[in-house]
């Protein structure tokens, strides 16, 4: 019986050092190219020989580094022993670290002042990343002083307007497009660069109205040249890109047209859609861009392929807007079919909300009066105002990734959750009442009866705009204001706050600054900054985190955007509010957090 002593010693394998054999089969391990072909008699001597010779294993004992290998450094070496969860210990003390290093504190106990902010910022992360509303800026901005600029082109009414700070863009109804550069806000005087000698000239005013710096119109004769590269009907909609490379427009002849932001120049024409365009949102921080269309669709593109993604299919009437955030949904309208859909394009799903209640929800049924009027007892309750049935949701505006309000043709702002398939609240006549027609107006006869016809009707809801985020809300129609309004705490109210240029609501006396009645509910006196139908409004905040300003950009014109049933008294352009912050509330958190500070130092003294 033959075994590894009786075996002749020309078949006997010699048996190599560790290091030498450790360095070997690392050589053959790493060796670039086919391995050779071994025979079933060298493999099984190789497998007794290495049961022999235990010893030469690279599993048993630390393992050795050959002499071509580089050695690792101090921190390659770290991350390798680590543990999952000193990893994560490491990210949050770098994460802390990098937070401490933006807050700054001055005057007072820096110790408990940077636990505060830390807390306050690491909730507003946390927030920030599931999409809910965590910012309340409602209250920190004074609405009563912005400054107002008009401005604007020899054109027809603007029926949208976009922002990419510092650059606006404008659209007509003569197929025009405006590229204007906004003016910047005006650094505060403590931060000027003060000079050895004073000068004897007074100071440059900042430059408050637009420049317009590009412009391109189209040619409606052009509708049945396919190659024509640009709009031959109306333009509806327009959104800029976050990054400010791309521009795109939708429009009443089915185009939608991607343009570069730089110089106007088309990119792509799509021609997906069967009928007009009428409403654009960028999926926020991206190049996603949704379009909603009146064939009932709304269609989901990529711009940095410059090409068509997919189409949401579910509502049963034109599709008047959509709005988006960060997550890859989005919220649409679908007009007289009364629902507003949550698009989850992930799941390839969707949530339908159902309106055309007469206010739907918890709503405010009592007329507002003035503050030294207000009842405490309850025993002198104004009477309840009348509910105007919901035909149309024509606005919609995403507060957060679960939150966002509609506005109707009733008058009607709605608060929805994505919890609830009916409104949470409802705000009835946002905008007032028109008067009703007058007699001649209603009859074409020749002597008309002189009984008025109808009874007054609520001013639509044309636009709507929200932060991001925050708790802000901003409406329009054609009464002439831009109406403020903020969401509870507990997001199951909208609050009033006030109009743009006026710091709280007033009851007027029945007529309005152009001489009409208007229902006698909620008109400011007077001081109408926009007149017209306001038909987009759009958004952007200034200045640092903690005092920021906000620029609100509105397009308003004489008729609405989608039509001319009714010309309203009023002047074609853009009109730009700039919102200052707070200064009283924000001098008095400083004082009490100056004398708050200021104990604790006392008391740490003591």
């Amino acid at each position: 019986m033959s075994s590894f002593f009786t075996t002749p010693a020309s078949q006997k394998k010699r048996k190599r050092d560790d290091d030498t054999s450790a360095s070997v089969k690392k050589k053959k391990s790493t060796a670039p190219g086919p391995a050779p072909k071994v025979s079933k008699n060298r493999k099984s001597q190789a497998a007794i020989d290495e049961s022999i010779s235990g010893s030469g294993s690279e599993d048993d004992g630390p393992r050795r580094r050959g002499s071509d290998e580089k050695p690792l450094s101090s921190s390659d070496s770290e991350s390798e022993d680590e543990t999952g969860a000193q990893r994560r210990l490491r990210l949050a003390e770098q994460y802390l670290e990098n937070i401490k290093g933006e807050t700054e504190t001055v005057g007072f106990d820096a110790e408990d002042v940077d636990r505060d902010l830390i807390a306050e910022r690491l909730k507003e992360d946390v927030a920030a990343t599931k999409g809910r509303l965590y910012r309340r800026i409602a209250s920190t901005l004074d609405f009563s002083a912005p400054s107002v600029t008009s401005f604007r082109a020899d054109t027809q009414t603007t029926t949208s307007i976009a922002v990419c700070p510092p650059f606006a863009y404008t659209v007509s109804k003569d197929i025009t497009l405006i590229k204007w550069e906004l003016p910047t806000q005006p650094p505060p005087l403590s931060e000027k660069k003060k000079k050895n000698k004073p000068s004897t000239k007074p100071p440059a005013p900042p430059r408050r109205r637009p420049i317009k710096l590009l412009y391109t119109r189209g040619n409606p004769h052009e509708s049945r040249n396919p190659k024509y590269e640009h709009h031959t009907a109306p333009i509806l909609a327009v959104a800029a890109s976050a990054d400010g490379k791309f521009v795109v427009t939708g429009g009443a002849d089915k185009r939608l047209i991607i343009w570069s932001a730089t110089d106007l120049k088309p990119l792509r024409i799509f021609t997906q859609h069967r009928d007009a365009v009428t409403g654009l949102a960028f999926r926020k921080g991206t190049n996603q861009l949704y379009s909603s269309s009146k064939d009932r669709t709304i269609k989901t593109w990529s711009l940095d392929e410059l090409g068509y993604l997919e189409t949401l299919f579910g509502h049963q009437d034109e599709v008047l807007d959509v709005a988006a955030l960060a997550l890859e949904r989005c919220v649409s309208v679908g007009a007289r079919d009364r629902t507003a859909r949550l698009w989850k394009v992930v799941e390839e799903s969707q949530l339908v909300f159902r309106g055309g209640g007469g206010g739907g929800g918890t709503s405010e049924k009592r007329r507002p009066e003035k503050d030294n009027r207000a009842m405490t007892n309850g025993d002198m309750a104004a009477p309840p105002l009348k509910s105007y049935a919901e035909g149309s949701i024509d606005r919609v505006a995403m507060l957060d990734e679960e939150t966002f309000v509609t506005g109707s043709d009733n008058g009607g702002i709605s608060l929805w959750s994505m919890h609830k398939k009916k409104p949470v609240f409802t705000v009835p006549v946002a905008h007032g009442l028109d008067p009703p027609l007058k007699p001649e107006e209603a009859s074409a006869e020749a002597v008309p009866d002189l009984k008025a016809p109808g009874e007054p009707q609520p001013r639509w809801i044309t636009a709507l705009a929200t932060v991001s985020y925050a708790d802000l809300i901003l409406s329009g129609s054609w009464d002439g204001w831009v109406r403020v309004w903020k969401v509870s705490e507990d997001k199951k109210r909208i609050e009033k706050i006030g109009v743009l240029g006026k710091g709280t609501f007033e009851q007027s006396n029945g007529q309005n600054e152009l001489g009409e009645a208007d229902g006698g509910w909620d008109e400011p006196s007077k001081g109408i900054a926009s007149r017209g139908v306001i038909n987009d409004i759009e958004v952007f905040e200034r200045g640092e985190r903690d005092k920021v300003g906000l620029c609100v950009v509105v397009a308003v014109g004489k008729e609405h955007r989608f039509g001319r049933w009714k010309t309203h008294r009023g002047r074609n352009g853009a009109v730009i509010f700039d919102v200052p912050p707070n200064m009283a509330l924000e001098a008095a958190t400083n004082g009490e957090t100056q004398e708050d500070g200021n104990t604790n130092k006392e008391q740490s003294q003591a």
